[in-house]
């Protein structure tokens, strides 16, 4: 590798290749580092080709230099200021929940009656001898 590149340093190089996984740049005759797909640029990266194309003259920081494995991480991101935040759009308003309403209770009125309604009349049932089994 050559002495100049240095992690942190920004060059320019010549994409030379593109997969889906990221670019391969050429930093000088010798030397190529990939920009993963994730240090193109801010924000999401579907397809490398909407952004870059082989031949394309680009500038790179210089992430990491791995020497045993002879590879060179690059981010052209890094070399990009970041976009400012952009507002959120306002969510739409939730549909407001429907509240049960509660209708007095008269006397003709017909539904299920509570277990302490019924109590006594099953008290009162259970005591006759004309409904008791024998």
């Amino acid at each position: 590798m050559s002495e100049k590149i240095e992690v942190g340093s920004i060059m320019v190089g010549k994409v030379t290749g593109i997969q889906p996984y990221g670019a391969f740049v050429a930093l000088d005759d010798k030397t190529q580092g990939l920009v993963h797909i994730s240090e193109i640029t801010h924000g999401y990266v579907k397809d490398i080709n909407e952004h870059l194309k082989v031949g394309d003259e680009v500038n790179v920081k210089i992430l990491s230099i791995d020497e045993a494995a002879n590879k060179i991480g690059l981010s052209i991101r890094a070399t990009e200021e970041a976009p400012a935040q952009t507002i959120a759009k306002p969510k739409k308003p939730r549909a407001k929940r429907q509240t049960a309403t509660i209708i007095p209770e008269s006397d003709d009125q017909q539904g299920f009656n509570t277990l302490k309604d019924k109590l006594q009349e099953w008290i009162d049932q259970s005591q006759r001898e004309d409904l008791v089994k024998k």
